[in-house]
């Protein structure tokens, strides 16, 4: 059996359509429910996304069929630094055609792209538990830099206990006027006596 023909090329307006399906059908292998990928999709966001000027998409394609897509940016390293890095987003191969070099060949898009921006390094988005995308970036040379925890802002809230019960909170500022008007009375009381 002969592998397939793969090409690469950048998503254009011909390609959207193409794109969005292989998109919505990577968030649904991720776990998004049909409905919600569609609503992603029909929001407009993915369009928006495919015309700002620091993100790059590839559409891949065996035998004229589309099978795989990257999205990738460009931004600085970090917010402290200026020297760019392009990051990959998204990086997505329809199951039936892995390990055949469709991700490889995306990559190598994603290279070129860097090269074209300037920038000195490349780095990746790969949920922890995905092994087998851990691996193929590791065999590609990525290495693990930092690890980026995500969590949601009523649960950090939560943790840092500063989400007390509606009531807690009145209590506290009712506890801080009194605190404030004692210390008011006590200052007036002293100024009179230092009056007189």
């Amino acid at each position: 059996m002969s592998r397939p023909v793969i090409s690469v090329r950048r998503v254009s307006e011909d390609d959207e359509r193409a794109f969005t399906e292989l998109w919505m059908t990577s968030r649904v292998e991720a776990g998004v429910s049909p409905e919600v990928a569609a609503r992603a999709a029909s929001e407009g966001r993915i369009a928006t996304a495919l015309h700002r000027d620091d993100v790059r998409a590839y559409v891949a394609s065996a035998d004229g069929q589309p099978v795989g897509f990257a999205v990738a940016a460009t931004s600085p390293f970090s917010s402290l630094t200026d020297a760019p890095c392009v990051t990959i987003d998204q990086l997505y191969v329809v199951p039936d055609s892995r390990k055949h070099g469709v991700a490889r060949q995306l990559m190598s898009a994603v290279t070129l792209y860097a090269d074209s921006r300037g920038c000195e390094q490349i780095g990746c988005n790969v949920p922890a538990q995905h092994r087998d995308a851990n691996r193929f970036f590791a065999r590609l040379g990525f290495s693990s830099q930092i690890v980026r925890r995500v969590t949601s802002v009523a649960a950090l809230r939560r943790r840092l206990g500063q989400d007390e019960p509606r009531h807690h909170s009145i209590e506290a500022l009712l506890h801080r006027r009194r605190s404030l008007r004692a210390r008011a009375t006590a200052t007036a009381a002293s100024d009179s006596r230092l009056a007189g």
